[in-house]
């Protein structure tokens, strides 16, 4: 797993500079709404290059982590372009293994992470755990179609996509989502069956 999280971390570090080019699958007033109306403190796991820090609301907290240390330099100049080094804090971290205490956080964010975390299970059993009992995770995530046709074509076109840039296009991830004994509250469907904007619950 080691071996594969280094392999991960560096196709992403390689195509940081690109990386907002190849973001463009979510609409803007995507992340407008996923972000709008959340408050206290945030978890962002993935936070990437900081492309959904302009979103946030100016009364909450910040907490973004990722892997990929590149990234992160990308996300850093985003904080500072808005100003909001007081109340945004960026760390390399695993979701996998982060190392916050547990029921630490209000609300959690991932969007189009889950494709890309080596045992995303795992990954998602630590959201649920730094999470709030009464607290939310919402998700902006791309998965396998439940179409037949489309999800085999996924499942033959994902070597070539991991090879490419580390990300999975046909993960199972509501599957996933209930292996890790989370739940889902709410579910829209953005793009059929492959981009969905998830409301759980620990």
């Amino acid at each position: 797993m080691r071996d594969l999280n280094k392999t991960i971390q560096k196709r992403y570090n390689r195509i940081s500079g690109i990386y907002n080019q190849m973001d463009r699958m979510i609409k803007p007033e995507w992340r407008q709404e996923l972000l709008s109306s959340l408050s206290g403190h945030v978890l962002e796991v993935g936070v990437g290059t900081g492309a959904n820090l302009p979103f946030y609301p100016r009364n909450v907290r910040v907490t973004g982590v990722d892997f990929s240390s590149r990234m992160l330099q990308y996300a850093r100049n985003m904080v500072q372009q808005l100003r909001t080094e007081d109340r945004m804090t960026l760390l390399e971290m695993d979701v996998q293994q982060m190392t916050f205490p547990d029921d630490s956080f209000d609300y959690i964010v991932s969007t189009c992470v889950f494709c890309s975390v080596p045992d995303p299970v795992q990954g998602l059993h630590e959201l649920r755990r730094v999470c709030k009992s009464d607290g939310k995770i919402l998700m902006l995530e791309h998965m396998r179609s439940e179409n037949p046709v489309a999800g085999i074509l996924m499942d033959l076109l994902n070597p070539l996509t991991v090879r490419l840039w580390g990300a999975n296009i046909n993960r199972r991830t509501m599957e996933n989502i209930a292996r890790a004994g989370l739940t889902i509250e709410k579910d829209k469907q953005l793009f059929g069956t492959i981009l969905r904007r998830l409301e759980v619950t620990p």
